[in-house]
């Protein structure tokens, strides 16, 4: 898949989730398969201003190329200051969140308020594409609840201003992310526009993803909540979509592993204290279905010192044997 003169190697990247998609997650996704990712959404108003907090999101290392930057924002003369000021920092590209259902984005007239009103999208991405030679992308719902299912007209709005790919969340902004995605909704994007299409919703077993793309003819599977705690989904996506039999999922001394190298670059990235706790919720994911690990994570999230939960960490895998 090409997005402008980005060359994208396998059909799996992964999404921007707030809370989730910082650099040790964005690293290890990439060690596992994501042929790219996302930033954690940023404020373009908090770009301009050079907020320190917002530039902090903004941080990457090469190893997780390539890398977009996702803005959200509703004044187009913000947007394209902030995608500016983004692109000075080098990533692949810049996407435009037309997503984010959250109330306190909403109330701005940002994510998912720019689906009702398409004229004032149309002119937030048209600022986007004009302030950059990067190449943009933008993330849209189904539209804006059940009665305004609006994706395939937007998406083609968005084409005709510059766009150069779009990824389709299935699911309304009333919805929040409740109930089923409808992958019909991809389909029809599909079939509206000429630019490459990535969908996204529902995505928690590699068989999916390559379901999606069978369903819908998307060009590429976007993985946001699916791949918490779980990077495997990629390479064991990669492996299928290549032809080769699914490997199955991690033993739990895989898991074990890979939670403690990912709590390793937490530290490294935040601080102790502040990477520990910021880790746990990770952990959890990590640790969730496996048999026998109730206890574990129990002790886990509740655990303070890079040491001390290292060292339970190595203590359970001792036992794996």
């Amino acid at each position: 898949m090409k997005i402008g003169a980005l060359t994208i190697d396998t059909p799996f990247v992964l999404a921007p989730l707030a809370g989730y998609t910082d650099s040790p997650m964005r690293r290890i996704a990439r060690r596992f398969g994501a042929s790219m990712v996302w930033t954690e959404m940023v404020s373009a108003e908090g770009a301009v201003r050079g907020a320190e907090a917002t530039l902090k999101l903004l941080e990457f290392s090469d190893e997780e190329r390539p890398i977009a930057f996702q803005l959200f924002g509703a004044r187009p003369e913000s947007m394209a200051g902030a995608a500016r000021r983004a692109e000075g920092l080098s990533p692949d590209l810049i996407d435009l969140n037309v997503g984010c259902p959250a109330r306190k984005v909403v109330r701005g007239g940002s994510g998912s308020a720019l689906m009702a009103d398409p004229d004032l999208l149309s002119a937030v991405a048209s600022a986007l594409v004009g302030a950059v030679d990067l190449p943009v992308t933008a993330k849209i719902r189904s539209g804006w609840d059940e009665r305004s299912i609006n994706a395939a007209e937007v998406a083609q709005r968005l084409e005709a201003c510059g766009v150069a790919a779009v990824i389709v969340h299935p699911r309304t902004r009333a919805q929040g992310f409740k109930g089923e995605a409808d992958w019909s909704v991809i389909g029809r994007v599909r079939e509206a526009v000429g630019i490459p299409v990535i969908g996204s919703g529902d995505v928690r077993e590699p068989a999916q993803a390559l379901a999606m793309m069978e369903a819908t003819s998307c060009d590429a599977v976007m993985i946001g909540r699916g791949a918490v705690g779980n990077p495997w989904l990629f390479r064991r996506a990669v492996r299928m979509w290549s032809g080769d039999p699914d490997p199955g999922p991690p033993s739990m001394r895989e898991r074990i592993e890979v939670a403690a190298g990912h709590l390793d670059l937490m530290v490294d990235s935040k601080g102790e204290r502040r990477g520990v706790l910021e880790m746990r919720k990770h952990l959890v994911a990590y640790l969730r279905g496996a048999p026998g690990a109730a206890r574990l994570r129990s002790e886990l999230v509740t655990m303070e010192g890079h040491a001390n939960v290292r060292e339970r960490l190595e203590r359970e895998l001792e036992a794996q044997g």
